[in-house]
C-alpha cells in the first residue's frame, strides 16, 4: 500500500496564519513591509546601501537580512547607521512567515516606519511564501538575460514593482529592455519598472522615492482610517 503525504497545503496555510498576524502588527503599528526578490548576485545589497541613504532623511528604517550562512550583508547595512536584523536560514532557500515573525520581534515597532526585507537569493521559492509585506519588489539584473521573466512568471507575476538593475552594463550584454517590458506586459501589466545602475547610483534615488511616497501614502490612509 502506498500512502501519499501532501506537505505543501498545511506548510502554506500555517505561513499564511503568521503571514496575516504580521500584517496585523504592523498595521497597528504604521509600519510600511517591503519584501525584496532576486536571483544571487543581482545586487539587492548594493541596491539597499545606496537607497538607504536617501530613505533614512525622511523614514525610520530597518532591515531584515535573509542569507543561508554569514552576517556579511547585515554588517554592511549596519555600517550605514541602520538597524538590521539577520536571519540564516542553514540551508532553506527563502525566508517564510514565522522567520520574519522572530526578527520582528528584535525590533522595536515604535520608532520605525519602514523595514525592508532582503530575501534569499532565489527566484522560485520566495515567491511562493507571503511575509505579510505591503509591497513585493523583483529585482533582476541585465547580466542575468531575458529569459527570467518567462522562466519564474509566479515571482513577476505576484510582484508589483520590479528594479532593473545594472543597466550601466547594457552596453556589454545582449540584454533587451523592449523584450523585457514585453513579457511584463503580458504577465503583469500593471508593474512598476525602475531603472538603475546600483554600483553608479544611476536611478536609486527616484526609486527611494517612490518608497517613501508609497509609505507616506500608506500612513496617511492608516491615520484617516483611524478617524472615521
Amino acid at each position: 500500500m502506498t500512502i501519499k503525504v501532501e506537505l505543501q497545503t498545511p506548510i502554506l496555510a500555517r505561513n499564511e496564519e503568521t503571514a496575516e498576524e504580521i500584517r496585523y502588527l504592523c498595521q497597528e503599528n504604521n509600519i510600511y513591509l517591503v519584501n525584496i526578490m532576486s536571483s544571487p548576485g543581482a545586487g539587492k545589497t548594493t541596491l539597499l546601501e545606496k537607497a538607504l541613504g536617501y530613505l533614512s532623511k525622511e523614514l525610520r528604517t530597518a532591515v531584515i537580512e535573509g542569507d543561508i550562512a554569514t552576517t556579511r550583508d547585515a554588517d554592511r547595512i549596519s555600517a550605514h547607521g541602520v538597524e538590521a536584523v539577520q536571519l540564516n536560514t542553514h540551508g532553506a532557500c527563502h525566508l517564510d512567515a514565522r522567520m520574519v515573525y522572530q526578527a520582528l520581534q528584535k525590533l522595536e515597532w515604535s520608532q520605525l516606519d519602514l523595514i525592508l526585507i532582503e530575501n534569499i537569493g532565489n527566484l522560485v521559492c520566495p515567491a511562493e511564501f507571503n511575509l505579510g509585506e505591503d509591497l513585493r519588489v523583483v529585482l533582476l539584473s541585465t547580466t542575468e538575460g531575458n529569459d527570467k521573466i518567462v522562466k519564474y512568471p509566479v515571482m513577476f507575476r505576484d510582484a508589483q514593482m520590479l528594479v532593473l538593475n545594472k543597466v550601466d552594463l547594457l552596453p556589454y550584454t545582449d540584454f533587451s529592455k523592449a523584450e523585457m517590458e514585453q513579457d511584463l506586459a503580458g504577465l503583469n501589466p500593471g508593474m512598476e519598472i525602475f531603472y538603475v545602475s546600483a554600483r553608479l547610483e544611476q536611478g536609486v534615488e527616484e526609486w527611494a522615492d517612490r518608497l517613501i511616497k508609497l509609505v507616506k501614502r500608506s500612513a496617511a490612509e492608516h491615520e484617516n482610517l483611524g478617524q472615521s
